[in-house]
């Protein structure tokens, strides 16, 4: 069978519905003709999706010292990387920031902070609480949230208090996990995506391209993603940071990556697959990406790297005919 025949069957079957196997995958993401991959990716978000486009903005709430040890994080304690620490912030620059970007036609907003994780018994809890009613009650943003590990008691207090989706990556495959984090497991990542669905919550789960991971690893984290149910997945483009293990990383090339998105495209083709950080490394290929089964994005400042202005993502994607 020709790639382009090949290519043909897998898109037909994911926009039917039927799920491809690890080996249909593994074949997609070989296949020599890119410009048909990239393009039947495209053709299975147009179908499955339509043209809207989701965007979302975060805010650093809380920053550094984090005792986890994740090999690409600048905020974690382990390494010195210069990352500027300080506690919860208050509710009113929070709320100010969520209107500004509300203003900027954003459509959701998601407070990200830094540490292991978060219970019902945190002595930051009352503080989000009264921050995520405050934004309930004077946005009509969707509000997502993203504090690490989290108790189901945790998430239902977040939902009870405005939260719709809650954020928590698999960053990669359980395999090559180890490699980036030793000081909790795949598992503990699991069981809060777990907890999310048994309160109620929507999932944002994703992960990071260019840890040092193969694509299989990639596509298993994708399949992951499919049994865990989530509904919308970030991907991120590694930015070394100074100071971390993975600080002299070498780069993925601009044609692994867009594979990379094609293929979760294939497997996942109904989810919000969301541009994050690092996209800066597609350099002039950013359009060809988001004609490769992208469908939203991050936008405005990142956590500890700086992203793309709200007015220009906008610009971006309508010039491209998508609907934001």
């Amino acid at each position: 069978m020709s790639d382009l025949n090949f290519i043909n069957e897998m898109k037909n079957k994911a926009i039917a519905g039927e799920c491809l196997n690890k080996n249909e995958a593994l074949n997609l993401a070989k296949t020599s003709d890119l410009d048909a991959l990239l393009s039947a990716a495209n053709e299975i978000r147009q179908i499955c999706c339509g043209d809207e486009f989701n965007f979302c903005s975060i805010i650093n709430a809380r920053s550094g010292k984090c005792s986890e040890d994740c090999k690409y994080c600048a905020q974690s304690a382990h390494f010195k990387t210069g990352c500027e620490t300080y506690s919860l912030l208050n509710p009113v620059p929070v709320l100010q920031m969520a209107q500004q970007n509300e203003k900027a036609k954003v459509h959701r907003f998601s407070l990200v902070a830094s540490g292991r994780g978060i219970s019902e018994n945190d002595k930051d809890m009352p503080k989000i609480e009264q921050i995520y009613r405050a934004l309930r009650e004077q946005t009509n943003l969707h509000l997502c949230a993203s504090f690490g590990i989290a108790s189901k008691e945790a998430l239902q207090k977040l939902k009870d208090s405005g939260v719709k989706t809650y954020h928590h990556n698999l960053e990669t495959s359980r395999r090559f996990y180890p490699r980036i984090c030793t000081t909790h497991s795949y598992d503990d990542r699991v069981q809060t995506i777990k907890n999310c669905h048994a309160v109620g919550l929507d999932v944002c789960s994703g992960g990071i391209f260019g840890l040092g991971e193969s694509v299989e690893d990639r596509i298993d984290m994708a399949f992951e993603l499919r049994e865990l149910g989530v509904s919308s997945v970030p991907i991120n483009i590694l930015m070394p940071i100074s100071g971390t293990p993975l600080q002299n990383s070498a780069p993925l090339s601009e044609e692994e990556i867009l594979r990379s998105i094609a293929v979760y495209r294939f497997i996942l083709p109904r989810v919000y697959l969301r541009f994050a950080g690092g996209r800066v490394k597609l350099g002039k290929s950013i359009e060809k990406a988001l004609n490769s089964g992208v469908n939203s994005a991050i936008t405005g400042d990142f956590l500890t790297t700086t992203g793309d202005s709200i007015s220009g993502d906008m610009a971006l994607v309508s010039a491209l005919g998508f609907r934001i």
